[in-house]
């Protein structure tokens, strides 16, 4: 008896691997074949692999392989994955910095065909590469006689540091020998150049004076360096912009976050156009911190000087691709980013929203409630600025439950508790958030 029951198990397995579609049948569904078109036959392929696999260990029924193996398909081929920032700081290194406007995206689609990046249509001959976002971002800095765009805020100085200083001096105050993430120190970055660091004054005081008793003959530029990630207080002192930019030498200015004019918010960061009005002959900055866009780095200044760094044979490597120019000039014309907007929300208004989700979300008997919170600029902007906030106070084990769930949703972690903070969560994103945790919550 015991034989014959295991002999017609074995037999309903063997009849149920049997009944496991075909890949081409599979294939033949109109919703796979939408999703080859979409995803490439390679992704989709594999998803149903997957899926006739689970069917052949009896994980699944044969009826279920198509459905599962759209359930298994990526929403897209790339490798990224969009998350919700509730982390509470708006410019997240490890989330890639700003996130593009919408007009910004829209740019960058409409570009990734066949575009005019280098050829004037009425004419037809060759044009500037980014000449109408060059033209813009001038427009948004006055001051500026010109400008110039790489691949990235280092790389700007880099370009910089070999077209104005190779072979020269750099004289930099102590205090700014700074670190710049991931282990990367300006010293070496600018050493590389073949430029000599003429370190002056001390890690706390540097004054005008010290810069001057080391200009001589070999030097290239005077640097200034916004630190970033760090504040030193107490019995300081650093001299400015126009101090240095009397004593006769080019000064190259980098203030690193991006903020092209003046911010109520942040009154002690450092501008493009007001460090190009106090004297400086170039600015460089970053494009994907304070002005939003995407990844690149800006150098304005005064034109004789941008035309030197511009005709560097090293700026043909560290130039910017077309999606780049167009994402860059849709954030310089277009609407407020979503960086302005995170940076301009109001707190009161926060509140509302985090008390709202978590009346809806306690509702489903959700261990939830509505906190104040403290966010950060990131991404080596205006340290020691706190922006008064909002966050939904969850138990700390839905840190990982959010991370890892349908929509990856980043917060932190907080007295024990998983804190998402609203700053960097734009409105439209409410509903999405509050489906994430009920998700981790398995509700």
């Amino acid at each position: 008896m015991e034989r014959r029951v295991t002999r017609e198990r074995a037999d309903e397995a063997t009849d149920a691997r049997r009944r496991v579609p075909r890949t081409d049948a599979v294939l033949g569904d109109p919703r796979l074949a939408e999703a080859v078109r979409r995803l490439g036959p390679g992704v989709v392929k594999t998803a149903v692999r997957q899926a006739q696999q689970r069917a052949r260990d009896g994980t699944i029924p044969p009826e279920q392989v198509r459905d599962t193996a759209l359930a298994l398909l990526p929403p897209t081929v790339g490798g990224l994955r969009p998350v919700i920032n509730a982390t509470g700081v708006l410019l997240h290194t490890n989330l890639g910095r700003a996130p593009l406007s919408p007009a910004a995206r829209r740019a960058v689609q409409e570009a990734a065909g066949a575009a005019d990046v280098e050829l004037d249509l009425p004419t037809g001959v060759r044009a500037r590469r980014g000449r109408t976002a060059l033209a813009a971002l001038c427009g948004r800095v006055p001051s500026a006689g010109a400008a110039h765009v790489v691949n990235n805020g280092a790389a700007a100085l880099v370009l910089a540091a070999t077209a104005l200083a190779a072979g020269k001096d750099i004289v930099i105050s102590r205090g700014e020998m700074v670190e710049i993430g991931d282990g990367f120190r300006l010293p070496d970055l600018l050493v590389s150049t073949g430029a000599r660091l003429r370190e002056v004054g001390t890690t706390n005081r540097t004054t005008a004076a010290d810069y001057a008793a080391a200009i001589g003959p070999d030097t290239g530029f005077v640097l200034k360096v916004h630190p970033s990630n760090f504040r030193i207080t107490g019995f300081t002192r650093a001299a400015g912009t126009g101090e240095l930019a009397a004593l006769g030498v080019p000064v190259v200015v980098d203030i690193g976050s991006g903020l092209l004019a003046p911010h109520p918010l942040l009154p002690e960061e450092p501008d493009a156009q007001g460090q190009l009005a106090a004297g400086a002959a170039l600015v460089t900055a970053s494009g994907d911190k304070l002005l939003g866009g995407p990844q690149c780095g800006l150098l304005l200044g005064a034109e004789p000087v941008v035309r030197t760094v511009s005709r560097h044979p090293l700026a043909r490597a560290l130039r910017v691709d077309k999606l780049t120019l167009a994402a860059l000039e849709a954030t310089l014309t277009g609407p407020d980013t979503p960086t302005a907007a995170a940076l301009a929300a109001d707190p009161a208004g926060l509140m509302r929203r985090a008390e709202q989700l978590a009346s809806a979300l306690g509702a489903h008997g959700i261990d939830v409630r509505a906190v104040g919170s403290a966010a950060t600029v990131g991404g080596g902007g205006a340290p020691g600025v706190t922006l008064p906030s909002a966050a939904l106070s969850l138990p700390e084990p839905y840190a990982a439950a959010l991370r890892t769930g349908p929509v990856p949703v980043v917060g932190r972690l907080e007295a024990g508790r998983c804190l998402l903070d609203l700053r960097a969560v734009p409105p439209r994103d409410d509903e999405r958030l509050a489906e994430a945790v009920r998700a981790a919550a398995g509700r």
